[in-house]
């Protein structure tokens, strides 16, 4: 390993401030493992934000791209790019459903299926179609998906948000079923298995059950965005095959391509409504993108890193639940596979300072919650070394004066 560049972090003065930054700056990294500019060590427990499925610098995966980056990074939609047919097919093999669109990020992914819930509603004659949505959702932050988003605090300075949509609760049928009742113009539920932003939030199955149940009498496309919670994440392919069901849309993006940007949306026969000049992407479904997204479903499957994010998220909320055992100020752990939050009873966001100065890398949403989304290869000591390193400073962080 070549040795990590000692230079001091220069100011970024001509970054648009859009983020608020921690003062470091990664160099490199192997594994679950990365390494700043000061040659500072971290175990790496956000996986760039749930989107190092395969870690970093993969030894299979390194090699496949740069051969790809040798023949063709990009060319463009105007031609048959083999790849997308290669990727959208494993796509639809593991998820049952029929066609995929490719683009580049989340965000993209889930504006096209907005897109295609009004397009299916215009097509059924419905001229102001409505999309039933949730509390504490994320889905993005352009107008629409910002719009779908159930976050006031995003959403504030940014008003008029784009009309059209219907907001319940999460885990109440009955909410959807008034909506049902009053509202003439839904044609589509648009949910998170798993919030992830809004806190690791679960949708439960039979809520899921119910809600498949409740869009096929009604002829509504249920759509469910596997953005944060999808590709092996939980432990199968997506979180909603848990809960038994098949959904119309689905949206992905995030660990589809280990790093490599990449967005995709799946869809059935019901949902394949798009035709051509109704929505398009210039960089979406391009050869490097296609590759990262090949390659990391086959490296998924020989290396059998969806049973690994299971037990190895078995050990890593069993390590944290006896580490933080009877502490007052933890309210609950949430999540499934290599997905986990834990809500504290106060406002943490000093615990992503610590854990960094610590050597974790982490992230705190909703104000509240503990988030660890690492990457899918983690190992059991490495899930055991999250918890010895997190345990402390979270029970350090409670028994502060309030």
């Amino acid at each position: 390993m070549n040795a990590p560049d000692k230079a001091v972090v220069p100011p970024m003065p001509h970054v648009m401030n859009t983020y608020g930054r921690l003062p470091i700056a990664l160099s490199h990294g192997r594994g679950c493992w990365v390494w700043d500019t000061q040659g500072r060590k971290y175990l790496d427990g956000l996986g760039g934000i749930a989107v190092n499925t395969l870690g970093h610098a993969h030894p299979k995966l390194v090699p496949a791209l740069q051969e790809q980056v040798g023949k063709m990074i990009h060319s463009s939609n105007y031609y048959e790019v083999p790849l997308q047919e290669t990727l959208a097919a494993k796509l639809c093999e593991i998820s049952g459903l029929e066609s995929v669109f490719f683009c580049s990020t989340g965000l993209e992914a889930n504006e096209c299926a907005l897109k295609i819930a009004r397009k299916y509603g215009h097509d059924k004659g419905i001229q102001r179609p409505e999309i039933i949505v949730y509390e504490k959702a994320f889905h993005g932050r352009s107008i629409a998906t910002l719009s779908a988003t159930g976050n006031e605090k995003v959403q504030k300075g940014f008003e008029p948000l784009v009309e059209g949509f219907v907001r319940v609760p999460l885990n109440d049928l009955a909410a959807v079923e008034k909506v049902a009742a009053t509202h003439p113009n839904v044609v589509a539920v648009f949910l998170e298995v798993i919030q992830g932003e809004g806190g690791i939030n679960q949708t439960r199955a039979d809520y899921l059950q119910g809600l498949r149940k409740l869009c096929d009498a009604k002829g509504w496309l249920l759509m469910l965005d596997e953005v944060q919670c999808g590709l092996g994440r939980t432990g199968k392919w997506f979180a909603h095959q848990w809960a038994g069901i098949k959904p119309d849309v689905m949206p992905l993006a995030k660990g589809l391509g280990s790093g490599v940007p990449i967005g995709a949306v799946v869809v059935n026969a019901k949902a394949n409504v798009l035709g051509p000049g109704n929505h398009g992407t210039t960089f979406g479904g391009n050869p490097l993108a296609m590759r990262a997204g090949v390659e990391t479903l086959r490296i998924m499957e020989e290396d059998g890193v969806m049973a690994n994010a299971a037990a190895v998220g078995k050990v890593l909320r069993d390590a944290l639940q006896a580490g933080l055992a009877g502490e007052k100020g933890v309210v609950e752990f949430r999540g499934q596979g290599l997905m986990i939050g834990i809500e504290l009873d106060r406002p943490c966001g000093v615990l992503l300072g610590r854990a960094a100065e610590a050597g974790l890398m982490i992230s705190v949403t909703a104000d509240r919650v503990v988030r660890l989304l690492p990457p899918l290869i983690l190992s059991a000591d490495e899930a055991r070394e999250i918890a010895a390193i997190l345990c402390p400073l979270i029970k350090a962080f409670l028994a502060e004066p309030q």
